[in-house]
């Protein structure tokens, strides 16, 4: 079921909530977490029921696991430390088989000279970003610390169906307490009307930006297939695809936002402006911010962190990066973006370095935001090519194309479309990204953290008629152009 479809705009969501508030007024909050539990297994398996009971037995094993570890680790610590070893081995090679079966199988079949593969399986939705929840999960438990949630709360911790499929990736003491708190978790205006303007404004994205666009990029990487790009093309479709990626999976994130806020429940922001960043070390505290705080706290971190000097530093950024590259799909050329990255990271960790070496001449090494900006757009709308390519013979194409070795040329048939409204489009989201508050700016006057005090007073979102006339309108006008759903980037991720 997705967000940007009739059936969950005009059926299940109008009677989850209703439902919700009902049980929340009358049976008390214990009542309206099992409803939304509930509703949120009925979400996940209006997809596949087959897949509903795998991620229940999936959680609820892991749920147990935590458990043994968490009775075990004050008298048994080394039994403890096994079992979270196992626990965690087990969710990483259910991930592996059906998210990296045919990719590992079909690389050892190329080093070993044998034919044969793995059968392709369907990609159970949310995946990764369930496993990576729960994994984060048992590694607290194993820390320490973590109160004795029950079953229901715990299935309702992963399961919680804003959240469910594409994140953002939620940590257990951000959502489950917030279901105790008899203040936040009940319906009011405030909410309401926040949750509602949050959901219209990630709708809009979808379908006004981030589904034009992606179509924009889809038709030059699809003729890429065929004949490498020019140096207008291969740009044009670089920075199509870099805008319609992040329209789509920050529309899903403000929709997610959303949704749970119309639940008296604040899910982390994933996204803030990270294509107004001036250096890559400050595009990855903006863009998917909550991987990025995963990556940080349960990989960068255990694997030493910065803590071993410069050269152990940048291995784990390296490690750290490519394994995040990974993450994102089974492919060469996703490692090869994670790569990048991570290249670019040490590069930028390391001219700080040289930075601070110079003390008070450093300033003239220090790079002006416009242009820090520039170089930061640049490097990360050249990595985006090996992100959206299927193929190395696209992704080498379309780079050569970015480089003018492909020739300055613009493809004939593609000149008629890019002189009409997809250009206008493009150079609109371009404005959009560099120049416009986002949606936490707009709604709740924050940026990082929907906890932290209000920094854009003058932004915030305030339940005037004119803005609910304004929203109202904008809801309407999507709801017009629904038509057949798109599905969003991270749908089966």
């Amino acid at each position: 079921m997705l967000f940007n479809s009739l059936v969950f705009i005009s059926g299940f969501l109008p009677v989850t909530l209703v439902g919700f508030h009902f049980l929340r007024g009358y049976g008390g909050a214990r009542a309206a977490r099992i409803w939304l539990l509930v509703a949120s297994l009925i979400f996940y398996g209006w997809w596949s029921i087959p897949y509903l009971g795998l991620i229940l037995v999936w959680t609820i094993t892991n749920f147990w696991a935590g458990r043994f570890i968490l009775g075990t680790r004050g008298s048994n610590p080394s039994l403890a430390r096994l079992l979270l070893i196992a626990a965690v081995m087990l969710n990483l090679s259910l991930l592996a088989y059906f998210k990296y079966g045919v990719f590992i199988s079909g690389n050892i079949s190329t080093l070993v000279g044998l034919d044969f593969t793995l059968a392709a399986v369907v990609l159970p939705l949310g995946i990764s970003f369930h496993t990576f929840q729960q994994i984060a999960y048992l590694s607290d438990v194993h820390r320490g610390g973590v109160p004795k949630y029950t079953l229901s709360e715990y299935l309702l911790f992963v399961c919680f169906f804003p959240q469910l499929i594409a994140g953002p990736i939620v940590h257990h003491t951000e959502l489950t307490p917030q279901f105790h708190d008899e203040k936040r978790f009940r319906l009011s205006q405030c909410n309401f009307a926040e949750g509602t303007a949050y959901f219209t404004i990630g709708l809009v994205k979808k379908l006004l930006l981030a589904d034009p666009l992606s179509a924009i990029a889809t038709q030059i990487f699809s003729g890429s297939e065929i004949a490498s790009p020019g140096f207008v093309d291969a740009w044009l479709g670089a920075i199509a695809f870099g805008l319609g990626i992040y329209f789509d999976f920050s529309a899903y994130s403000d929709m997610a936002v959303g949704l749970a806020r119309l639940f008296g429940v604040r899910l982390p922001y994933n996204f803030a402006s990270p294509y107004q960043s001036t250096s890559i070390i400050d595009f990855w505290r903006r863009w998917h911010m909550t991987l990025s705080r995963w990556l940080r706290d349960y990989l960068y971190i255990p694997l030493g962190g910065s803590r071993r000097g410069a050269s152990r530093r940048y291995m784990n950024l390296m490690i750290t990066m490519l394994l995040g590259g990974l993450w994102h799909g089974p492919s060469w050329t996703f490692v090869v973006w994670g790569g990048l990255h991570g290249m670019f990271l040490v590069i930028n960790h390391g001219w700080n370095y040289l930075v601070a070496r110079a003390g008070g001449r450093g300033h003239n090494l220090i790079f002006p935001p416009a242009l820090g900006q520039a170089l930061t757009l640049a490097s990360v709308s050249i990595a985006w090519v090996f992100f959206a390519s299927a193929r190395w013979e696209v992704a080498w194409g379309t780079l050569s194309g970015l480089f003018g070795i492909n020739g300055l040329t613009l493809d004939s048939k593609l000149l008629p479309h890019i002189l009409d409204k997809n250009l206008l489009l493009v150079a609109a989201g371009i404005g959009i990204v560099l120049l416009a508050p986002n949606s936490q700016q707009l709604i709740d006057g924050r940026q990082f953290d929907p906890h932290e005090p209000q920094i854009w007073p003058r932004w915030h979102f305030k339940m005037t008629l004119r803005q609910a006339a304004l929203i109202g309108t904008a809801f309407a006008c999507c709801l017009s152009l629904l038509g057949k759903p798109k599905e969003f980037v991270y749908f089966q991720f």
